[in-house]
C-alpha cells in the first residue's frame, strides 16, 4: 500500500469451532504490529466448508488465507488452480523455515516441482488415547508410549480390548475395549501393508494409476478392521457409537470405550473426560514402517488473493514461537507446527507425562505418512464413496469380500471422470 496509508483487509476463512475461531483473539495484536493491515475472520461448520470455499471463489469473493480443513486436501486444491504459488514472495522477503523451527520435511509436503504453496501451521499425528480407568479395572498395564518397544504389538492391543470388552444390547453395560480409527477409510489397509493405491499416486499429483482394493492383502486388511467389531466383537458398531457420541462424534468421550486409535485432535478434549486419560503409541503392525497418519494443516494463500505479501504476514505471525504457544492455550490444544513452541504443547494436558505425549510425537512422526485426504486429488468425492459403500460392511449386513470388487469399479470410474 506504500505511503498512501490506505488500509489493507485480508480475509482468514476457518471452520466454525472453537479450535479454530480463537485465531480472532489474535488478530488485535497483529493489526497493531502492522498498521496497515486489518484481518477479518469468516467461518463454516466443517460439513458445508468446502463447498462454501468452492462458492465463494465461483463469486468471485474468495478468502485470501484458508487450509484444508473440509474433507478435501492439499491436492485437490492444488490439482483445482485454488492455490498461489508463495515461492516468489518467500524468496523476495528471504523467508526461512528454520527461523520459525519449522523441519524442512514437513515444509516439503507442501512444495511442488520445488515450488512452495503452503506454510504448515499445525502439525498432528495419530495417537492411542486410552482410559485410564478401564486399564486398572481390567488390571492391565498401561500401553508404553515408545514407539521402539516392539513388544506393543496390534495382537497385544486385540487382547488387552477383549479383557474390556462387554458386549451386550443393553446400552447400559456394553463397553468396548478398541476404537480403531487410523486414518481415513482408504488408508486404513496401510498399517496392515495393503496399499489401496499404486506408488505413482504420491508422485503424480495425486492421481493413482492404479487402483488395488481386489489384492488379497487390501482384503485382508479390511477384513481385520471390521472382524475388529464383528468377529473379534471387541469394537463398537456405528449404531453404539452414534449412540453414546454425543456432539463431537467421539465415542471415546463417553467414557465406554478403552482405547481409541486418533487423531491427537481428540487431545485436546483431554479436560472434559469424565475419566483418566493416557496417550500411547500407536501399537506396531504388519507395515514396520507406518504406523501413525500425520495430519499437517498448512495455511495457504488463495490464488484470487488480492494482497498476497499482507496475506503471508498473517501467515508468518501465525507460526512465531511467541503466537504459536499462545495459539495451544487459546485453541484448547492444537500442536504448534514451530517445534520451539512445542515444549508447551507437551506441557498443556492435566494428568499427562509431558515426556510421554513428546515421546508419541517424535514416534509418530517417525513412523508417520501424510493423511491420504491431503495427498490424493479430488479426495471429497473419493472419501463420499468410501463412506457410503462401506456402510453396509460396518453395519454388518455386507461382507468384504462382496463390496470391495464394487467399490473398485465405482472408484475406477470416478478417477476417470474427474482426473480427465
Amino acid at each position: 500500500s506504500g505511503g498512501s496509508g490506505k488500509t489493507v483487509t485480508i480475509t482468514h476463512y476457518t471452520i466454525d469451532s472453537p479450535d479454530r475461531t480463537f485465531v480472532e483473539k489474535l488478530i488485535p495484536e497483529f493489526e497493531k504490529q502492522n498498521p496497515g493491515i486489518k484481518v477479518k475472520v469468516t467461518k463454516a461448520p466443517y460439513e458445508q466448508f468446502d463447498t462454501k470455499l468452492q462458492q465463494s471463489i465461483a463469486a468471485k469473493n474468495a478468502p485470501d488465507v484458508t487450509s484444508h480443513w473440509g474433507y478435501g486436501g492439499f491436492m485437490e486444491y492444488y490439482n483445482k488452480g485454488m492455490l498461489m504459488d508463495l515461492t516468489p514472495y518467500l524468496e523476495e522477503e528471504g523467508f526461512n523455515a528454520a527461523d520459525y523451527n519449522i523441519p524442512e520435511d514437513v515444509m516439503n509436503i507442501y512444495r511442488v516441482d520445488g515450488k512452495t504453496y503452503g506454510i504448515p501451521l499445525n502439525s498432528y499425528v495419530t495417537v492411542l488415547l486410552y482410559n485410564k480407568d478401564m486399564f486398572d479395572k481390567a488390571g492391565l498395564e498401561y500401553p508404553p508410549t515408545d514407539y521402539e518397544d516392539k513388544s506393543w504389538t496390534f495382537d497385544k492391543m486385540v487382547e488387552y480390548a477383549k479383557k474390556m470388552t462387554v458386549d451386550s444390547e443393553n446400552l447400559e453395560e456394553a463397553q468396548y475395549g478398541l476404537d480403531f480409527g487410523f486414518g481415513e477409510r482408504d488408508q486404513r489397509p496401510q498399517y496392515f501393508g495393503g496399499n489401496v493405491y499404486s506408488d505413482d499416486t504420491w508422485t503424480n499429483g495425486g492421481k493413482p494409476s492404479e487402483i488395488r482394493l481386489t489384492q488379497p492383502e487390501v482384503v485382508e486388511a479390511y477384513k481385520k478392521i471390521y472382524g475388529l467389531i464383528w468377529d473379534q466383537k471387541v469394537s463398537p458398531t456405528p449404531a453404539f457409537s452414534k449412540s453414546v457420541s454425543g456432539q463431537f462424534g467421539d465415542p471415546f468421550l463417553s467414557g465406554k470405550i478403552g482405547m481409541s486409535v486418533v487423531g491427537s485432535w481428540s487431545l485436546a478434549s483431554a479436560k472434559d473426560f469424565s475419566f483418566n486419560v493416557g496417550v500411547a503409541a500407536v501399537p506396531q503392525g504388519p507395515n514396520e514402517n507406518v504406523r501413525s497418519v500425520l495430519y499437517i494443516d498448512p495455511l495457504f494463500v488463495l490464488k484470487d488473493s488480492k494482497h498476497p505479501k499482507e496475506a503471508l504476514k498473517w501467515i508468518e505471525y501465525l507460526i512465531t514461537t511467541e503466537v504459536q504457544e499462545k495459539s495451544i492455550e487459546l485453541s484448547g490444544g492444537n500442536p504448534p507446527v514451530n517445534q520451539a513452541a512445542a515444549e508447551k504443547y507437551y506441557n498443556n494436558f492435566e494428568g499427562i507425562d509431558p515426556a510421554g505425549i513428546k515421546q508419541v510425537f517424535d514416534g509418530a512422526y517417525k513412523y508417520g505418512f501424510e493423511s491420504y485426504n491431503h495427498l490424493i486429488s479430488n479426495y471429497s468425492q473419493i472419501n463420499e464413496l468410501f463412506i457410503n459403500e462401506l456402510a453396509s460392511v460396518e453395519n454388518g449386513d455386507a461382507k468384504v469380500e462382496d463390496v470391495l470388487p464394487v467399490i473398485e469399479q465405482k472408484l475406477k470410474e470416478l478417477l476417470a471422470r474427474v482426473n480427465k
